[in-house]
């Protein structure tokens, strides 16, 4: 996969609580310095997951406050041709891609172009940046069509996504190599959690792996690194199998189910995959009453889980994140401060034992 080692670094998931981009970023960066991530405000409606990466795709439609695809418009032949002219001529006829639809605007992303500000200004000390946007699975099964049937059941609607979510990943990393050349960037997968259940009944594992392969593509061009960010639980051996660099779990409240795959993870791990652990919980009320020492105790314990499933204690350090378990966007500024401070100190007290 990558030789890049992370070391147990503290990273972050995207979302903030705040209502301002540039003290959201700059909150970020004094926290996680040597990685930092862009912030997503979802105070704000069009940073919400579907509206802020659908902008570009053919047919979208609001009416009375409600957004889908009108596959069925007047328009939409010409607009989904236009879609696909314009991805072939990125793609392969030397397009622009920061010219194109597949580059984030200003109007949705502002906390996007702050990081990226912010980040010039402090370039000395990175080791990478890292960004996000919403992955093909979640994406596809979030948007409908006017009848309100997922576009992921519709394969022409469903490839048009997955095009343009693997081509806003690259243009991501694309701007951040300019400023540090190790790009990471994860595609968040909320959706995944529920694989297997009626709601996916007709999904097959193939259509995920598939999907997530696709999207990762422009990422890997630009020689950044992939990740899928999965806040609850789902059946882990699809991420493996899909080829992603860096795997992002709740390790504080599913550890237990993510250890169930011992081959496939020790596989992934020898095959230089690297694990974000996500130990710092975003529960409102463990954040209260969590501190860094049960945080770390914690750590360890798993450590030494994995450790009986063969992977050595020095492997485990050096290839993983310590990052919380999902993004603060649901709690307070006062409680994702925390958050981000317990971050930084678990993952300096497990780096002090090791470094």
């Amino acid at each position: 996969m990558s030789d890049f080692t992370p070391n147990s670094l503290p990273l972050l998931i995207g979302s903030v609580p705040l209502k301002d981009h540039g003290q959201a970023a700059r909150m970020i960066f004094d926290h996680t310095p040597e990685i930092p991530i862009w912030p997503q405000l979802p105070h704000y409606r069009e940073e919400g997951m579907i509206p802020q990466f659908i902008p570009g795709f053919p047919g979208v439609t609001v009416e009375d406050e409600k957004l889908f695809i009108d596959s069925e418009g007047d328009n939409f032949d010409m607009e989904f041709l236009a879609f696909f002219e314009e991805y072939l001529l990125v793609t392969e006829g030397g397009g622009d891609i920061e010219e194109s639809r597949f580059a984030l605007k200003e109007d949705v992303a502002r906390g996007f172009f702050e990081f990226l500000s912010v980040a010039h200004e402090r370039r000395d000390g990175l080791k990478a940046l890292k960004g996000q946007l919403t992955g093909p699975i979640t994406f596809c099964t979030g948007v409908v069509d006017r009848a309100g049937r997922a576009i992921f059941y519709n394969d022409q609607l469903r490839d048009a996504a997955v095009k343009m979510i693997n081509l806003k990943g690259q243009y991501q990393a694309r701007k951040m190599a300019e400023i540090c050349p190790r790009p990471i960037v994860f595609f968040d997968e909320p959706g995944l959690a529920g694989f297997g259940s009626s709601a996916f009944i007709t999904i097959t594992a193939d259509d995920i792996v598939s999907c997530l392969t696709e999207s990762f593509a422009g990422v890997k061009a630009e020689g950044g690194l992939t990740g899928v960010h999965v806040c609850a639980n789902t059946e882990w051996s699809l991420l493996f199998e899909a080829g992603v660099d860096i795997v992002s779990y709740d390790a504080y409240s599913f550890f237990d189910k993510f250890v169930l795959y011992p081959e496939q993870l020790k596989a992934f791990i020898d095959r230089g995959g690297i694990l974000a652990t996500g130990i710092v919980p975003t529960d409102g009320e463990l954040i209260d009453t969590v501190t860094t020492k049960e945080l770390v105790t914690k750590w360890f314990d798993q450590c030494e889980a994995l450790q009986q499933i063969g992977i050595k204690k020095e492997t485990i350090f050096r290839q993983s994140f310590v990052t919380p378990s999902c993004g603060t966007g649901t709690v307070t500024p006062d409680q994702a401060r925390k958050v981000m401070e317990l971050t930084r100190d678990v993952s300096a007290e497990v780096r002090r034992t090791f470094v």
